[in-house]
């Protein structure tokens, strides 16, 4: 996710992207759901064992594969933006496949740990993303502060994954077990100085612009504060499956769709909009694209939940095709995400 300068006579004394309510239900309202669901699981053993197959329904196919699909919306769906860059969105996906068609015929275990790193640097750069749009809706142009909030969303999102990374085989993975590669413990100890001092920089930040200059950004703070709260306790503080994924995918999949559906729906500005049925169709077809895609997965590759998807398929020596094809949409999502939010691709955000 890129960004750059929103005009001045866009921002408001304080910077929301979307609204106040709307900034603090998909933000907050978020973290606040994972940190629920975490509490929630607690007592009842969830976090000792594998994301159950209700919560599994929810976060991953609901939230995580669906977020994908809301890309379409961003471009596939929307045809003079679709027209204006054709080659783009158009070679992406073809190039996307035999990407993945060439990992794969190196190993199916290069190809997970590929698919894992493109995943993580997105998730990584979509968290920075926000800071840098919240930064640009306030108009905040000064160095010091770009390095200390670049480098306080940066270490709250890579510290966590160094501790993980030095600390293998953990009780949960990204993608498939051993996937992350294993790194010496050095790492995390140069690594945690450098993330407390740049979490302290950020709170001072916060006070002297607060307090000493009066000027607020609730809503990057809160992005940054639940970002850190959730990456590490879902991933330093548990070492649990359940505990990583309502951490992870909820603050990640919830406010993407809602930046889509915004950008879609709301940010043209003109008469207001009637919001229930158009947030109703947003949900079914991103809800449909994404069963439609996890029914594929289970049936021809994972054959885990054949109450829900149906029996498995037997397809041999398919799986060098089969597998790079329904990863099409996630590689899709990852490249053309670097893309369409910069400003010069963006007809408006708010």
């Amino acid at each position: 996710m890129a960004t750059s300068t929103i005009p001045a006579d866009l921002r408001s004394p304080i910077p929301w992207l979307f609204s106040p309510a709307v900034d603090l239900l998909t933000f907050l309202g978020s973290a606040l759901l994972a940190l629920g669901l975490l509490a929630v699981g607690a007592p009842f053993g969830l976090l000792e064992s594998d994301t159950p197959d209700w919560m599994w329904v929810g976060a991953i196919l609901m939230i995580d594969v669906a977020h994908v699909y809301s890309t379409g919306f961003r471009v596939y769906f929307d045809v003079p933006e679709l027209k204006r860059r054709p080659w783009l969105y158009g070679l992406t996906p073809l190039f996307a496949f035999l990407f993945g068609m060439a990992i794969y015929s190196e190993g199916s275990g290069l190809f997970w740990r590929t698919l894992a790193y493109l995943a993580v640097f997105h998730f990584v750069r979509q968290q920075y993303g926000w800071i840098a749009l919240y930064r640009s809706r306030a108009g905040e142009t000064g160095r010091i502060g770009y390095w200390i909030d670049t480098l306080a969303i940066y270490m709250a999102t890579l510290y966590p994954l160094i501790h993980w990374h030095s600390h293998l085989p953990r009780n949960f993975w990204w993608f498939l077990e051993g996937d992350f590669q294993r790194l010496p413990a050095v790492f995390e100890s140069v690594a945690a100085p450098i993330y407390w001092a740049s979490l302290v920089a950020y709170g001072g930040r916060i006070v002297y612009r607060g307090v000493i200059q009066g000027q607020w950004s609730p809503g990057k703070d809160i992005v940054l504060i639940t970002t850190a709260i959730c990456w590490y306790v879902g991933i330093i503080t548990f070492n649990s499956d359940y505990a990583f994924t309502v951490t992870n995918v909820i603050i990640h999949g919830i406010p993407y769709m809602v930046l889509v559906y915004w950008y879609r729906c709301v940010g043209t500005g003109g008469e207001p909009r009637r919001h229930f049925p158009r947030v109703a169709a947003f949900l079914g077809v991103v809800w449909m694209l994404a069963y439609l895609e996890e029914f594929l997965w289970d049936c021809g590759v994972w054959h885990e939940r054949s109450w829900f998807f149906g029996p498995a398929w037997t397809l041999e020596n398919l799986d060098i095709v089969l597998i790079p094809l329904l990863a099409v949409p996630q590689i899709t999502h990852y490249v053309l995400d670097g893309f369409i939010w910069k400003r010069k691709s963006r007809r408006h955000l708010v």
